[in-house]
């Protein structure tokens, strides 16, 4: 675990939700050469398997931004790199960047970051309460019907959105900055050449992770350095393994997530 007390306030952080995708299809993906773009950053250009804390997108990102990561799927204790201070935290180590705030975006505004907010789901889309929880946690939020599940473009739309973001910052204002990347999540079939509209599946999900590979590049470039990045899943999702369909229950493809952290600089 790196000292993130040596990280915040020194670098800009870019915390990359790729929703909804499969450990199994990103680790696939990438042993096959189809993710160059991930290959090229990822640590020893490996994904890591991890257990998320939550079963579905709203739960994950709520914990995400409580300062709980998904978890190393190993034995532990795993210190966390981000923790409210609380009495008793087991998993608050000397490398642990502490804040005194009910959330991560809270905290790190007091340490004087600009925090945004790219979303891509439903979850993000603040057209109602339940939409704008999430959102609301930081001093800005983007959201737009392009950034969406339904636009095969979306992760083109959140970029062009990160870099105007981006381009009215401060030079001297810190950057935390979350985009939570809708394009894996059903429907996803517009990425499978060949298939019917509807006809989700394992195979166009894939396809999806290698439109996000094709464009990632571009987000990492946009941001300034010294930034470290962390970027994961939230969830997995099912296409019938075992019965099941989608998401929101205890299925080992939907707690199974990649994570990866790196420097950009």
């Amino acid at each position: 675990m790196r000292d993130m007390n040596a990280i915040v306030g020194s670098h800009d952080l870019l915390l990359v939700t790729l929703d909804t995708l499969r450990y199994d299809v990103a680790v696939e993906s990438l042993a096959a050469g189809r993710t160059p773009t991930l290959a090229a950053v990822l640590p020893d250009g490996k994904w890591e398997r991890r257990h998320t804390p939550g079963s579905f997108t709203y739960a994950a990102h709520a914990a995400f931004l409580a300062g709980f990561l998904p978890t190393p799927a190993r034995p532990g204790p795993h210190p966390r790199p981000f923790a409210a201070r609380f009495a008793g935290s087991e998993t608050t180590a000397s490398g642990t960047w502490v804040f005194d705030a009910a959330d991560l975006p809270a905290g790190l505004a007091q340490a004087g970051y600009h925090t945004v907010c790219v979303g891509g789901v439903g979850f993000f889309n603040k057209r109602g309460p339940l939409g704008s929880a999430l959102p609301g946690l930081f001093a800005e939020s983007h959201w737009e019907p392009e950034f969406g599940v339904t636009d095969p473009r979306s992760l083109e739309h959140q970029i062009a959105r990160a870099e105007r973001v981006l381009a009215g910052l401060p030079a001297d204002r810190r950057l935390f900055m979350l985009v939570n990347v809708s394009a894996l999540h059903q429907p996803n079939w517009f990425y499978r050449a060949g298939a019917a509209r509807g006809e989700d599946s394992r195979a166009s999900h894939a396809a999806a992770l290698e439109y996000v590979d094709r464009h990632i590049g571009a987000l990492f470039d946009l941001m300034r350095r010294p930034c470290l990045v962390i970027i994961c899943s939230d969830h997995g999702t099912a296409y019938g393994e075992d019965g099941h369909t989608g998401h929101r229950f205890g299925h080992e493809i939907v707690w199974t997530v990649p994570y990866a952290e790196f420097l950009l600089s």
